[in-house]
């Protein structure tokens, strides 16, 4: 890998936020364009929806039993062990579920998208495709965007609701709790800004998976090797994004929910 100079290193970067805006804006007005490729579209959201629910749904179970057993530990200090329902459910609908859910869902589909473009693009597919008059962006694209923001949503519902029961579980088995005791507490004090709060973070992780991982795809230069760097990229980049974003969203909806 040849060793770049700070302007060279600094206007390569430029030039990649540039590109990655384009991609983005041009995914997005397409969805307003005809053709609309609902074929693609129904492809894409049964391989990132349908085939990503084994991973949610066992990701979800696993992080809602581990919060009922780490938080219950410390509510018996303070004889409110009855209050982990309501633990549970605020961690996993507000913060957990749609982070935890998008990042599996990165780890599959914007690798997934960025290694199949990335093979299209060395083996000049996408170039044939505009050769034939068909725009690559929104043929691949925008049906990759629509199906990941849309499915990721109902995929963060699913998580959620894995992790209630996965804490339900242990509520019941392990920490002694009736069934009305824990769904009691895990409802009663959520409000309709606790949900919004978290149904509407994976809009943006959503958007943030497709657009890398597309953009990654698009980029790829290098033969086989250089598809390997892309979805190594998509996968790291994506997730950053996500991480990053989740604070800035998470200040945002508090300042205006104020909770």
């Amino acid at each position: 890998m040849p060793i770049l100079s700070p302007d060279e290193l600094a206007k390569e970067k430029v030039a990649a936020v540039q590109e990655y805006s384009l991609l983005a804006g041009h995914s997005v007005a397409n969805i307003f364009r005809q053709p609309r490729y609902l074929g693609d579209l129904l492809i894409q959201a049964d391989l990132i929806g349908v085939g990503s629910l084994p991973i949610v749904t066992l990701t979800g179970l696993s992080i809602g039993a581990v919060l009922a057993l780490q938080t219950s530990s410390t509510l018996q200090q303070f004889g409110s062990v009855s209050l982990t329902g309501q633990l549970v459910s605020f961690s996993m609908i507000k913060e957990i579920g749609p982070v935890l859910t998008s990042l599996m869902v990165a780890g599959r589909a914007a690798t997934g998208m960025a290694s199949e473009l990335g093979s299209m693009k060395v083996t000049e597919q996408i170039d044939a495709m505009r050769a034939l008059g068909t725009d690559p962006m929104k043929k691949l694209v925008t049906p990759r965007l629509f199906a990941t923001v849309i499915m990721l949503f109902f995929l963060t519902i699913i998580a959620d609701f894995m992790g209630l029961l996965g804490g339900y579980i242990v509520a019941i088995t392990l920490l002694g709790l009736t069934t009305q005791q824990y769904w009691t507490s895990a409802y009663q004090q959520l409000q309709f800004a606790d949900v919004f709060q978290g149904l509407s973070k994976p809009f943006f992780f959503g958007f943030i998976i497709a657009t890398v991982g597309c953009y990654y795809g698009f980029s790829t230069k290098g033969g086989t090797q250089g598809v390997g760097r892309s979805t190594t990229q998509a996968m790291v980049a994506s997730s950053v994004l996500i991480l990053i974003f989740d604070f800035f969203i998470t200040r945002l909806l508090i300042g205006v929910f104020g909770r």
